[in-house]
């Protein structure tokens, strides 16, 4: 079944998928291969009791629910794909069915405490070294735009433009947009590239390397440490989208804003506001 499991890879890759993605399709099923090796299956007895037996076999394993989860969608993707490559002649996913989720609100920051550190960051830029004026270009420009950790590594120069203010990236999917930016990310971006030997990848080290995701994560993680809480990058999107909204943004424009392919992805964040509210109320108001 490897040539199979190849060759759905490759389809996948060809239609943009991420990285991380394609990385948890290759996991899942090498861990399915294994497991059928075990019972000495053959591609063409691969049937939902299959698939419902791995799946059972990884929960009694100790898998997480959200990890049960991401293994039935690597499952449905896997058995469509077979079955619509002629492969098999039934599509024996459909009738998977994934755990029930308890949807958990994403980690924001403070809006002041990020506003300080900012303020802080500016200023060991303003006559530090590369470090500094790094530190502050990536923490300005994933808080300001509210683009994803694997957006920003990969930005080029090219991508930047001034005069409109506005980034152009590329996300999942392979899906282009475009992103604006205001005028701290525009003072972060001039600041850091009059100093640096940029010439493609627009993040690079002291020594012109470029970063990677986890190089940006390290660098938001100790600048977040203030917080008190264990923060990422993801952090700083979620931060942007619920501040955003807590500013009167309608529900399309960060929808957009952030490439989210559907309005239910983003209303997540409104919860978070009201959640806030909640709290705001409770401390605040005599009759709470």
């Amino acid at each position: 079944m490897q040539q199979e499991i190849s060759e759905f890879i490759r389809a996948k890759q060809a239609a943009g998928l991420s990285t991380n993605t394609l990385r948890a399709y290759s996991n899942d099923l090498r861990e399915l291969t294994e497991f059928m090796g075990s019972a000495k299956t053959k591609l063409q007895d691969l049937n939902t009791d299959t698939f419902r037996d791995w799946l059972y076999f990884a929960s009694e394993a100790g898998a997480k629910k959200s990890t049960i989860a991401r293994k039935t969608a690597t499952a449905r993707s896997f058995g469509k794909f077979l079955f619509e490559t002629g492969r098999l002649d039934i599509d024996p996913t459909v009738r998977l069915r994934s755990p029930k989720l308890s949807r958990t609100l994403p980690k924001t920051a403070n809006a002041r405490f990020l506003t300080q550190l900012l303020e802080n960051l500016r200023a060991l830029a303003a006559n530090g070294e590369h470090q500094q004026r790094l530190n502050w270009l990536v923490i300005e420009l994933l808080y300001s735009t509210g683009m994803r950790v694997s957006e920003l590594v990969q930005l080029k120069l090219g991508d930047i433009d001034f005069n409109r203010q506005t980034l152009r990236v590329t996300g999942k999917g392979n899906k282009q947009r475009t992103l604006p930016f205001g005028e701290p990310a525009k003072d972060a971006l001039s600041n850091y590239l009059e100093h640096s030997k940029v010439i493609d990848f627009v993040l690079i080290n002291d020594k012109a390397k470029p970063l990677s995701s986890r190089d940006v994560y390290r660098i938001v993680a100790n600048q977040l440490a203030g917080t008190g809480m264990q923060l990422g990058p993801h952090s700083l999107r979620h931060s942007a989208a619920t501040h955003l909204l807590d500013n009167g943004a309608d529900l399309r424009s960060v929808q957009e804003l952030l490439g989210h392919s559907s309005l239910t992805t983003t209303q997540i964040y409104t919860q978070v506001s009201i959640q806030r509210l909640r709290e705001g109320y409770a401390k605040a108001h005599p009759r709470a």
